[in-house]
């Protein structure tokens, strides 16, 4: 806390935050800025009264980093926020009530977003075999439920591709709403019993085509547990350093796609031009959106804000599908990806969002 509090001190309050943040940019409230959130958490530091509307203004961040791309300080905004939910949910005044009830869910069903354990390989192609691998695909909540696309074709280019893996049949959450939520002693003690089991099936690596999944694994296990083995990559990373040692691999299918950068990828790893490599080996004429790399505007899925702020999240997701310029947006995050074809669907706004390994798929050579 003595670190986050030097974090909160060392802002200069020169609002550089206020033009990156899409919280603030939509609602023109200060208390919702990056500047203001960490005024808040230091009046919550140094045991102030905290109202509704200061607990809606930690709650109502995305963490998407935007913040933290400009800020001249270098303070991690995010992490700020985090540990600002923390103390929230330390004094009883949080998770907020939906937040409760996925984290209820996460407990009794082992997913997120109220899916059937019993259908969870609804997507798979082929019929589950179980097998030893020391790699673990971890598909995530969201593609294994809600974007079945993103699963399916995540795991049909790994086995083209001649990659070892295994994938469970019982996956589980990687229970990151649990943390996001500020809930940190009961996401010590959920991580521990997934990283328990992975030891036993002798897991070593773990892919993941979940953005959320990514950082939970690589960043909030470690820091909550203070020890984390396993090699964590992205699917992008998997797919890229396979290809680019042949990249024949693919055929050119002509096709115009506009990729959408990633908060995660983007300004989370700095991981920018490896899906654009991709694509284009595809044949893809690859168009940036325009606000792009490390300065990509946030779909506004992060955060768990969509689940506790629905019209603040379609906001975030319509004002970026608007800055497409073409038909069709690839992106790399199940997150994203579902955000964006929802907002595309109630927005009534044309255009058709895809997950990235569909392309890869598709030119890949039988």
């Amino acid at each position: 806390m003595e670190k986050i509090f030097n974090q909160i001190t060392s802002c200069t309050e020169c609002e550089k935050c206020l033009e990156s943040c899409p919280t603030y940019q939509i609602t023109g409230e200060r208390l919702f800025s990056p500047m203001r959130r960490l005024q808040t958490v230091g009046q919550v530091l140094e045991g102030g009264a905290i109202s509704d509307r200061m607990i809606e203004s930690l709650y109502n961040c995305t963490k998407c980093m935007a913040c933290e791309s400009v800020c001249p300080v270098g303070i991690s905004i995010s992490k700020v926020v985090a540990a600002g939910r923390q103390i929230v949910v330390k004094k009883g005044l949080g998770p907020l009530n939906r937040g409760k009830k996925i984290i209820e869910g996460i407990l009794k069903s082992g997913n997120a977003v109220n899916g059937d354990p019993g259908k969870r390989l609804a997507w798979l192609p082929e019929s589950f075999i179980r097998k030893e691998s020391e790699t673990l695909l971890f598909l995530g909540c969201l593609p294994s439920y809600l974007v079945k696309d993103a699963a399916s074709t995540s795991y049909l280019v790994l086995k083209r591709l001649g990659i070892d893996f295994m994938i469970l049949e019982d996956e589980g959450c990687c229970g990151t709403y649990i943390y996001e939520a500020g809930n940190i002693d009961l996401a010590k003690e959920y991580f521990q019993k997934n990283v328990e089991r992975f030891g036993s099936l002798g897991v070593k690596k773990i892919i993941v085509p979940c953005n959320g999944c990514l950082k939970c694994f690589k960043y909030f296990y470690p820091e909550v547990l203070g020890n984390f083995l396993f090699q964590i990559s992205h699917l992008v990373e998997v797919i890229y350093n396979t290809i680019k040692k042949d990249p024949s691999l693919l055929n050119k299918v002509e096709r115009s796609l506009v990729y959408q950068d990633t908060c995660r990828l983007a300004r989370g790893e700095e991981m920018t031009e490896e899906p654009r490599e991709l694509l284009s080996w595809c044949g893809a004429e690859v168009k940036d959106m325009e606000r792009n790399r490390e300065q990509t505007p946030c779909c506004g899925s992060g955060g768990g804000v969509r689940s506790l702020y629905s019209d603040l999240s379609a906001e975030m997701a319509s004002g970026l599908l608007k800055m497409a310029t073409g038909q069709m947006v690839v992106s790399t995050c199940p997150f994203c990806t579902f955000q964006l074809r929802s907002t595309a669907r109630e927005k009534d706004i044309n255009k058709e969002v895809i997950y990235f390994s569909k392309i890869i798929l598709d030119s890949l050579k039988n």
